[in-house]
C-alpha cells in the first residue's frame, strides 16, 4: 500500500469540548475557530444551550458571548449528553456549582459508564447527587455554594480532574487535585490563558479562585487522537509518505508517537508554535519496518485512546505488543480491550485479554473478515486502518458510528491510499 498527501485533521476534541464551557463561562466574546462539528462537540453545546448559555451555530469561525461563571440558568428539561462522557462529567463541575438542580441523561452506551468518580468529590464539595440505578446516567446534580477540596483521583482521569476545577472555578473555591500520574492538562492550559491561577506541580493540581474568566481568541489544533490513524497508516505503508498539518502536540497527548517510535517508525515534528498554551505543529511520517513494544500503566495516560489503534498496527506489522495497567479501557464506549481481542480474533490476527490491558502476537499476516465496532467510532477507525494496510479485505460494520469525533475519516482515508 502506497500512502500519499497532506492532511488537516478535524479539531481537538478535548480543546473544543473546553472551549465551549470556558467561553460560555466567561465575561465577553471568546472567537472560537476550528472547532470539531462532531457529536460529542454538539452534545455539549446542546447541554450548554439548554442550560442558558448563548451558543451559536456551528461554523469556522464561532462567536461565543460568556455571561460569566454564575450566569447558567435552570432547565426545564433533562440535559442529554449523547455519547459524551465529557460533556457529562465536565457539566456535572459545572453545573454542582449553580444554585439548581438538573438531570444528566445519555445514549445507552453512555448510561453504562461509571459516574461514581465524578459524583464522590462533588459530593464531598457540597453537592448532592442521586443515581436512578447504580452509578449510571440518570444522574441528578443538586447544585449548591461548594466548599474547597483537596482530592486524590487514585488514577489519571482529565475528566475527573476537570470536573473539580471546573466546580471550583464557578464556586470561587480553591481547589487541589492529585493524581497517580499526569493526564491531559487542557483544562490548566485553557484556564490560565483566561486568566486564571492555575499550578501543575508533576502530579498533583492546584486552581486558587478567580473572580471571573477572561474571553480569549481559541484556535482549535488538529486532533493528535485523530491524526494517530494517518500516522500509524504511513507506518504500515510499503511507500510514499504523509504529512499531518496543525497538529496538537500537547506532551500530554503524544504518547502514540512515542510509542510507534519506539517500534521504529520514523516520526518527525516540525515548524511548532505555541497557541494558547498549547504546542501546535506538524507531523510528517514514513513507511519503516515496525519492532514490538510493551506499553505500561505509567505510560497509559497519554495515549488511552489510540491504544486500540496500536493494537491494531502490532497486527498489521507481525510483532508482539503487549499493554498493562489500562483497565480504563474496560470502561470507554465499549470494553475496548474485549472489542478488540474479539475483533482482531475475527480477522485472523492472535491477541489475548490481560485483565488491564491485552497481547498481541505475531501470527497471520493475511487478515481479512467482518468485524463489529459495537458502535465504538474509534474502534472503527483503528479496523479502517487495518484493513486499509492489508489489502481491503477487512469489512467495518457500522462505519458510521466515526461521526462521534471525525465525520470524514473514511474519506480521508480514501484519499490518501488513492495513488
Amino acid at each position: 500500500m502506497k500512502v500519499s498527501g497532506t492532511i488537516r485533521v478535524p479539531g481537538d476534541k478535548s480543546i473544543s469540548h473546553r472551549s465551549l464551557i470556558l467561553s460560555a463561562l466567561a465575561e465577553g466574546e471568546s472567537v472560537v475557530s476550528g472547532i470539531l462539528d462532531s457529536e460529542d462537540v454538539r452534545s455539549t453545546a446542546g447541554v450548554l444551550a439548554a442550560l442558558g448559555a448563548d451558543i451559536p451555530p456551528f461554523s469556522d469561525t464561532m462567536c461565543v458571548r460568556g455571561k460569566g461563571l454564575r450566569s447558567l440558568r435552570q432547565s426545564r428539561k433533562p440535559l442529554d449528553c449523547g455519547n459524551s462522557g465529557t460533556t457529562t462529567r465536565l457539566m456535572a463541575g459545572v453545573v454542582a456549582a449553580h444554585p439548581f438542580s438538573a438531570t444528566f441523561v445519555g445514549d445507552a452506551s453512555l448510561s453504562r459508564r461509571p459516574m461514581k468518580r465524578v459524583s464522590e468529590p462533588l459530593t464531598y464539595m457540597g453537592a448532592r447527587v442521586e443515581f436512578e440505578h447504580g452509578d449510571g446516567l440518570p444522574m441528578t446534580i443538586h447544585g449548591v455554594d461548594l466548599r474547597s477540596i483537596d482530592w486524590d483521583t487514585r488514577a489519571a482521569s482529565a475528566q475527573v480532574k476537570s470536573a473539580i476545577l471546573l466546580a471550583g472555578l464557578v464556586s470561587g473555591v480553591e481547589v487541589r487535585v492529585t493524581e497517580k500520574s499526569p493526564s491531559r492538562d487542557h483544562t490548566e492550559r485553557m484556564l490560565r490563558a483566561m486568566g486564571v491561577d492555575v499550578e501543575n506541580d508533576r502530579n498533583q493540581i492546584c486552581l486558587r479562585p478567580a473572580r471571573r474568566l477572561t474571553p480569549v481568541d481559541i484556535a482549535v489544533p488538529g486532533d493528535p487522537s485523530s491524526a494517530a490513524f494517518f500516522v500509524a497508516l504511513a507506518a504500515l505503508a510499503s511507500s510514499g509518505d504523509l504529512r499531518l498539518t496543525e497538529v496538537c502536540l500537547n506532551p500530554t497527548r503524544t504518547g502514540f508517537i512515542e510509542a510507534l517510535r519506539r517500534m521504529g517508525a520514523a516520526v518527525a515534528a516540525d515548524r511548532i508554535v505555541s497557541r494558547a498554551g498549547e504546542e501546535v505543529g506538524d507531523v510528517r511520517i514514513e513507511p519503516a519496518r515496525l519492532n514490538g513494544t510493551r506499553v505500561t500503566g505509567e505510560q497509559v495516560p497519554a495515549l488511552i485512546d489510540e491504544l486500540p489503534l496500536l493494537a491494531c498496527v502490532a497486527a498489521g506489522a507481525g510483532v508482539e505488543l503487549e499493554i498493562t495497567g489500562a483497565a480504563e479501557l474496560r470502561v470507554k464506549e465499549s470494553d475496548r480491550i474485549n472489542t478488540v481481542v474479539q475483533n482482531l480474533r475475527a480477522v485472523g490476527a492472535s491477541a489475548d485479554e490481560l485483565p488491564d490491558g491485552l497481547r498481541v502476537t505475531p501470527g497471520r499476516r493475511d487478515l481479512a473478515g467482518s468485524i463489529d465496532p459495537r458502535g465504538d467510532h474509534r474502534i472503527a477507525m483503528a479496523f479502517g486502518v487495518l484493513s486499509a494496510a492489508t489489502g481491503n479485505r477487512i469489512t467495518v460494520q457500522n462505519p458510521e458510528c466515526v461521526a462521534v469525533s471525525y465525520p470524514g475519516f473514511w474519506n480521508d482515508l480514501r484519499r490518501v491510499t488513492a495513488a
